[in-house]
């Protein structure tokens, strides 16, 4: 037996490395092109765009690893049903949860490497995607300043500046019209680039100051620290729950601010605990209905279809399910609905 075990598992964790290893790929080439914009409108050098593109290679892992659990489960079992592999083994007494154990062994080892995927590594590296991309798109490493040249920073914000040395700058003009009905123009002898809690910001020194609106302001300063207000909208409105480590997440769980809120932060946790047992739930099934169908020869080429439309319609519902939850007890439900569809699966597995 433990040569079968090793036969199987051999074939599994090859046809399994190989389609992860293609797939991650494939999603990992969708994201480069999908933020490209990065690279061609915030003039970023390759090395630093790859590399954030790079740290979605955890989160792109965690979604695909159960399609390729199962994709490799479906393939093996099928070929090894196609060339009577497995009905010799049957015929020499060995029962289908016999047979279906390398299955379940690497689906078992997948679910633990997921669930630590998913609870450590996924929301260490999507916070630093969301930190890199805020600093490359709006952060020091996005103000690239030309000396004697106007920059446009954002949408109505132009700086000029005739010197700039990293951070510093010499003889600064800076125009303001993102408020149309009042827009301001400020010169300073000195300038400094400043990245504070609040975002950007650019600190001039010995200069004058000039606003119209209704009433023309006119002024020198000594110091003035004006806010660039370059900061990414949907970063201060939206909850990124991706990123929240996964003993934060549970604690505001129940002290959610609002109801859509609370709902983002369940469905996250059942992305995270939930999720990888459905490495072991497909696998499961698919096994299950590949090895029951062969025992009926008529009925076996029919296996693979009835495999993969029963793997759509688990994955339909768990992913709806997960979606709409409200409230921790339904949380709970449904991990209770995940135990119970898989030890009926098992026990179908187990009858001769």
């Amino acid at each position: 037996m433990k040569i079968l075990n090793k036969y199987f598992l051999r074939q599994l964790v090859a046809i399994f490395i190989m389609l992860l290893l293609v797939l991650t790929g494939l999603a990992w080439m969708m994201q480069i092109m999908s933020m490209m914009k990065f690279l061609l409108k915030y003039g970023i050098d390759l090395g630093s765009f790859l590399g954030l593109t790079a740290l979605m290679i955890p989160f792109i892992m965690s979604i695909i690893i159960p399609f390729v659990t199962f994709i490799a489960v479906i393939f093996v079992y099928n070929k090894l049903i196609s060339d009577n592999e497995v009905t010799v083994m049957a015929a020499s007494g060995l029962a289908p949860r016999q047979i279906a154990r390398p299955a379940l062994l690497l689906a078992t080892v997948l679910t633990a490497l997921h669930l630590f995927l998913n609870i450590f590594i996924v929301p260490a590296s999507q916070g630093q995607f969301y930190d890199t991309q805020w600093n490359l798109q709006y952060g020091m490493a996005h103000m690239k300043l030309q000396e004697g040249a106007f920059t446009e920073i954002s949408n109505g914000l132009v700086v000029y500046v005739d010197k700039v040395s990293g951070h510093d700058l010499s003889q600064v003009m800076l125009s303001d019209m993102r408020d149309e009905k009042s827009p301001s123009m400020i010169f300073a002898e000195k300038g400094k680039l400043v990245l504070t809690i609040r975002g950007l910001s650019l600190v001039m020194t010995n200069g004058a100051l000039q606003s119209s609106g209704n009433h023309m302001v006119t002024g020198t300063f000594d110091t003035f620290d004006m806010d660039l207000n370059v900061v990414d909208k949907d970063g201060n409105t939206s909850f990124r729950v991706r990123r929240v480590p996964t003993l934060a997440l549970l604690r505001v769980a129940f002290d959610a601010e609002t109801k859509k809120q609370q709902k983002m932060i369940l469905t996250e946790l059942c992305n995270r605990f939930l999720s990888p047992f459905m490495n072991l739930l497909l696998a499961a099934l698919c096994v299950c209905v590949l090895l029951r169908s062969s025992l009926l020869r008529r009925r076996a080429s029919f296996a693979p279809i009835v495999a993969v439309a029963s793997m759509a319609g688990v994955m339909a519902l768990y992913m709806s399910i997960s979606n709409v939850i409200g409230s921790m007890t339904e949380f709970v439900l449904l991990a209770f609905g995940l135990g119970a569809l898989l030890l009926i699966i098992l026990g179908v597995l187990s009858k001769k």
